[in-house]
């Protein structure tokens, strides 16, 4: 009695837990909250270092104003500094000079006026930030498609679990008819023998389901980044829906326009050429305006405005090799951009057309599998009859019983089956909710 009473204590503090009901589209809501997911916040903090690196570089392309106040008391050596005076005899003069104050408070600026360098790498981390939040995009799909597919493993769970359940009780009802038909003289000791073997490799089969069930909920709270003590009750069932047709070419060519991550590869490219574009431009003249404004003297009080107006043109000409060095280096770095733009290109064309072969072949196992039960069923009805009547004995009901849970298993597996490819085609579009079961 002692011992039971921890367990019985945990099954009503679970029991007391409230049920999260959850359907896909809702715990896909759930995931794909901007703090839903660790991914998404990571992105989101990438998106955040991307926008601020494009306003380093707009920065260089807008003006720069600075004000400074300064106060100096000193002495100077004007030997020092080349400065004699005259030999007269009967005078002489000190080199020494001060102490004396100068005050001096002053705005500068400066202004950019033509630096095409700094314009193309003001583009390039325009581009770099649009092609992160395309990035970001892409997390959000791909959390979508994690989330749906823990969800859809959970179903099958689920499914699994009944049929679990249906074939122990199954089990139990022939196990029942055997002893009926021990106790009328028609049916054997071993007959209800066997029917109790195969109840207890039910009830085994049940418990491996119902552990599988809670491994696949606990995958599903992970992934949707949810407390592991959530209880959930998935209100959607595991079944086959067609999905919206499409060619193959329009397959293909969705996939290139709607995909957030090829999107972002291309800007990604665009970014690095125009970075190259930049490095390139480094060579070329960059003029500056420059101008301040302020009130200089020994004493604030006796102090006068002064100004400085000008433009500064800068012409590079030699600074040892390291431009043409940061060129190459850039033109490098395009190149690996251009390759990994055809990669994923090709990647794309191979995951739609796997995705339409993995979606015919489980369409193909659905429907097998339905006729599969349906004959399974059959064949159990008529063996039970046969069995009742006292024309068979109990290795045909049991066969029957075996190939009925097997195609209960398959179908439930081929149904999951589907829904995967229909989540691959999806994912494979970039369209993850469109496909959705």
């Amino acid at each position: 009695m002692h011992i039971l009473m921890p367990a019985f204590i945990s099954l009503l503090l679970q029991a007391q837990e409230p049920v999260l009901p959850l359907n896909l589209r809702k715990s896909i809501e759930i995931a794909a909250a901007p703090d839903g997911s660790i991914r998404l916040e990571i992105a989101t903090e990438a998106i955040a270092q991307a926008e601020a690196r494009r306003q380093q570089a707009r920065a260089a392309l807008l003006p720069h104003v600075d004000g400074s106040v300064s106060y100096q008391n000193l002495t100077r050596n004007l030997r020092a500094f080349g400065i004699e005076f005259p030999t007269i005899p009967g005078l002489r003069f000190s080199t020494f000079a001060g102490p004396f104050s100068i005050f001096d408070a002053r705005a500068t600026a400066s202004q950019s006026v033509f630096d095409l360098s700094a314009m193309r790498r003001y583009q390039a981390a325009k581009t770099a930030a649009d092609a992160m939040k395309l990035e970001g995009d892409s997390a959000r799909h791909q959390v979508s498609d994690q989330v749906a597919r823990a969800y859809l493993a959970a179903l099958r769970a689920e499914a699994h679990l009944e049929s679990a359940k249906a074939n122990l009780e199954l089990a139990r009802a022939v196990e029942r008819l055997a002893e009926a038909q021990r106790k009328a003289g028609t049916g054997t000791a071993i007959e209800v023998t066997r029917a109790g073997v195969q109840v207890a490799a039910e009830r085994g089969r049940l418990t491996t389901a119902e552990s599988e069930r809670n491994r696949a909920h606990l995958q599903l709270l992970r992934a949707m980044d949810l407390k592991l003590e959530t209880r959930l009750e998935l209100t959607d069932k595991l079944q086959y829906a067609a999905p919206p047709p499409v060619s193959l070419e329009q397959a293909t060519e969705l996939a290139e326009q709607g995909r957030a991550d090829y999107m972002a590869q291309r800007r990604r490219e665009q970014a690095a050429e125009l970075s190259y574009r930049a490095t390139s431009f480094e060579r070329l003249p960059s003029a500056t305006a420059f101008a301040d404004y302020g009130s200089i003297g020994g004493a604030v009080n006796d102090s006068r405005a002064t100004r400085t107006v000008g433009v500064n043109v800068r012409i590079p000409l030699f600074d040892g090799g390291r431009r043409e060095a940061r060129r190459a280096e850039s033109g490098s770095q395009l190149r690996v951009e251009q390759i990994r733009t055809k990669d994923l290109r090709q990647q794309i064309e191979l995951e739609v057309r796997l995705s339409f072969d993995n979606l015919r072949s489980a369409e193909a196992q659905v429907a097998t599998a339905e006729e599969g039960l349906t004959l399974a069923q059959r064949e159990m009805d008529q063996a039970e009859r046969r069995y009742k009547a006292g024309v068979a004995n109990s290795l045909e009901i049991t066969d029957a019983q075996t190939r009925l849970t097997r195609a209960r298993e398959t179908r439930v597996n081929a149904l999951f089956a589907h829904n995967l490819a229909r989540l691959d085609l999806g994912s494979a579009l970039g369209a993850v909710e469109r496909y959705l079961p």
